[in-house]
């Protein structure tokens, strides 16, 4: 190698050094890929802005690390892709923890004779002054839903709806009666946000989440000296001036607080614990029940007066098993939010999982419903389809149509005469290995699947193995 080769060698060298150099100490994050979308590049700055180890990302494909929203594509693909520049783009997606992460981008093609051989990535992390805005506004109003958060075409939800739109209009209390997991807060949110005090607080108690003593402090507040420990503290009321104060569960108050709360609302007016005067309030009051006023009243867990008062308007949210035929939209809808956070494809479920989801009762309503979908969608490994032997096994024991299913084992609890009665223990161990055994014998003897199917994981299985002493 002749002096000039190698001079150009070792200036070249120097050269890289000063690029690495450089992008290992700016301020940016900066991202590049190759043209097959693999990482290629992956500062520190970058490394920090996204809580992630350059081991986590260089030389993978950027769709297996990072999960973007479905209605929003990477804007570092866009440009490798389509070959389009953005500058000065905002950009929320979540790590490989599944953290949530927002920024400024310029992204850009690396062009090479008119060819696309990468693409480039320079954020600023606005991750930070995005929560602390968010923050704020959850000490403002803490409301994520609105009208067309609610899922359903049937006619009794879009029945609701249409009333519960027209109560937005005033500021007159309302009372949301519906089973636990229909969405009452979800209601009561949609109110606050198309009435015109959306830009006011929205505050949330559960009544029964704290025993009296510490409701009522909560509610209207304390006077300093009120008691030993008490300080001059503001109450909900207060803290929801201008907007709207959600009491959940209200029937689950002591008559005595139900009489100060109906005070306040034909007054107007609140006092603090130990105080001496009245302060007026500008405060809409929503509340919800998970039973039938009525019946509430007749058992004396709420007051007549008080039903009267807040049920100016009264809502009846419709439980699931009232309107089926909305099943399918909100499957559709759970499917598609989870597909977002667990970065996958699920495409719908099948029609034996359709047919036991309109047979069933829904004790827990679309809360039920959502978890169930969640729980399958944990379960499901490379399949885009969620099938009967994806979903709970909790929810496959109370199925209607589980007798059907082919995973069932033969009954083994079979009656003996009284004098040949085999212990409870003993007969549920004795059903629990038949059961094991047939799942097994339907996977072939395949540890990993029969885990799946039975909602265990393979460890839990193979304790079961040995206990029960199967052999595969």
């Amino acid at each position: 190698m002749d002096n000039d080769t190698e001079n150009d060698c070792k200036s070249l060298k120097n050269i890289n050094q000063v690029y690495k150099k450089i992008i290992d100490e700016i301020d940016v994050g900066v991202h590049v890929i190759d043209e097959k979308g693999k990482t290629i590049i992956y500062n520190p700055k970058m490394m920090q802005i996204e809580a992630m180890d350059h081991q986590d990302v260089l030389d993978k494909y950027l769709l297996d690390v990072f999960m973007f929203s479905s209605n929003e594509s990477s804007t570092l693909v866009k440009a490798l892709q389509k070959g389009i520049e953005t500058s000065n783009v905002k950009q929320t997606y979540f790590n490989n923890k599944g953290e949530e992460i927002t920024t400024i981008n310029h992204s850009f093609p690396i062009l090479q004779n008119g060819t696309i051989k990468g693409a480039v990535e320079i954020s600023n992390d606005v991750t930070k002054l995005e929560r602390l805005i968010r923050d704020n506004m959850n000490r403002k109003g803490n409301t994520r839903f609105t009208f067309d958060s609610i899922i359903g075409s049937s006619l009794a939800i879009q029945e609701v709806i249409e009333n519960t739109k027209r109560s937005t209009r005033t500021s007159s209390s309302v009372l949301i009666v519906g089973e636990t997991g229909t969405g009452k807060e979800l209601f009561a949110q949609s109110i606050h946000n198309g009435s015109h005090r959306s830009s006011a607080p929205f505050i949330s108690q559960n009544c029964a989440a704290l025993p009296d003593n510490l409701i009522e402090s909560l509610l209207f507040g304390t006077k300093r000296g009120a008691f030993t420990g008490a300080t001059e503290r503001p109450g909900l009321f207060e803290q929801a001036e201008g907007g709207t104060l959600l009491l959940d569960e209200i029937n689950s108050l002591s008559m005595n607080l139900q009489a100060k709360l109906l005070r306040v609302l034909q007054e107007k007016t609140i006092r603090r614990i130990g105080d001496t005067e009245d302060k007026a309030i500008d405060v809409r009051i929503i509340a919800t029940m998970n039973e039938d006023p009525i019946e509430a009243i007749a058992k004396e867990r709420m007051r007549k007066d008080l039903y009267y008062r807040l049920g100016v308007v009264t809502l009846f949210i419709p439980p699931l098993r009232e309107r089926k035929e909305d099943i399918s939209l909100l499957v559709d809808s759970f499917i598609s939010k989870y597909n977002a956070l667990f970065q996958m494809d699920v495409k719908g479920v099948d029609t034996d999982v359709s047919e036991s989801f309109q047979a069933y009762d829904w004790p827990g309503n679309v809360r039920e419903l959502e978890h169930i979908i969640e729980g399958a969608m944990n379960l499901m490994m490379s399949e885009d389809i969620i099938h009967y032997s994806h979903l709970p096994i909790q929810y496959r024991n109370k199925s209607p149509l589980q007798k059907e299913r082919h995973l069932i084992a033969p009954d083994p609890l079979t009656i003996h005469p009284s004098n040949q009665v085999i212990p409870l223990k003993e007969q549920m161990e004795k059903a629990e290995k038949n059961f094991i055994q047939q799942v097994l014998k339907e996977n072939k003897n395949n540890i990993s699947k029969t885990a799946q199917v039975l909602g265990l994981s393979r460890q839990s299985l193979q304790y079961r193995l040995r206990k029960f002493d199967i052999q595969t």
